[in-house]
């Protein structure tokens, strides 16, 4: 393994708990609160809070107030409706409430700097980095994007995601081929897996890997040193997707994160 590889990978990991640990990432998260037609209060949030089919409302009572794109606002308010997946953030002092929607659903997850996972937090370790982990591969469309379902840790929840096609590659001589979900990054693509070392070495449930744009031929590269846990390997207010069916591999991905102690 190059010095270069190794350097590479640390500046890598170092960055990435950095993002993990953020006072106001999915570490802080005090609560998953599942909204409905009927108001609710919270422990750790103001406000009663309720949804329909104009969006959610937060009723704050004297003394209360959130701080919604930079203003402060009390009484009575109403949130846009929001898209599968996406969410905002408000603020209550130090705290960072979270509303978002998932699986069809509304929720809020107060994110508090002072949460006890967050400062219990002392890292997440790694097979040794090591560049056989670094397998090339092809990327295949589908004629047109495929709508595919999957199961989520939180119960009664389903994740729908669009797949623009599979990812085919070769580990042992084995051909291995997963469905491949839109990244964040423009042309990306992610793959949520388990494999052989699932539950005993790494995370059970799931493990995600990011994917550079494909070449103009298809190509891509799978480095599977870079596949991370997913929030719901700590905490148990996430609402993780499953991989899908067919993503299930039977052979042993030893690189990447190792599930937390």
């Amino acid at each position: 393994m190059t010095i270069l590889f190794q350097q590479q990978w640390d500046e890598w990991h170092t960055a990435h708990e950095k993002r993990r640990a953020d006072p106001h990432g999915f570490l802080a998260i005090t609560s998953l609160n599942w909204l409905n037609a009927t108001p609710q209060r919270f422990d750790d949030a103001p406000g009663s809070w309720s949804t329909g089919p104009s969006g959610v409302v937060v009723s704050l009572a004297d003394g209360e107030e959130l701080v919604v794109d930079g203003v402060a606002v009390t009484g009575t308010h109403q949130f846009a409706p929001l898209a599968e997946r996406a969410d905002i953030a408000v603020g209550w002092g130090d705290v960072v409430i979270e509303i978002a929607r998932r699986g069809g659903f509304d929720v809020i997850r107060p994110r508090n700097p002072a949460s006890k996972v967050l400062a219990g937090y002392a890292g997440t370790s790694a097979y040794p980095a090591d560049e056989k982990w670094v397998v090339p591969g092809n990327f295949t469309p589908y004629e047109s994007p495929r709508p595919t379902p999957v199961g989520s840790v939180a119960e009664g929840i389903e994740h729908v995601y669009e797949s623009p096609g599979t990812v085919s590659f070769s580990i042992g001589g084995d051909e291995l081929s997963l469905i491949a979900f839109n990244g964040a990054a423009p042309g990306s693509l992610f793959v949520l897996f388990t494999d052989a070392t699932s539950g005993l070495t790494t995370y059970a449930a799931n493990r995600s890997l990011f994917i550079a744009p494909p070449g103009p031929d298809g190509s891509v590269t799978l480095d599977f040193n870079r596949a991370t846990n997913l929030p719901c390997a700590y905490t148990e207010f996430a609402t993780c997707p499953l991989p899908p069916a067919g993503n299930k591999l039977a052979v042993a991905i030893e690189a990447g994160e190792l599930k937390p102690q």
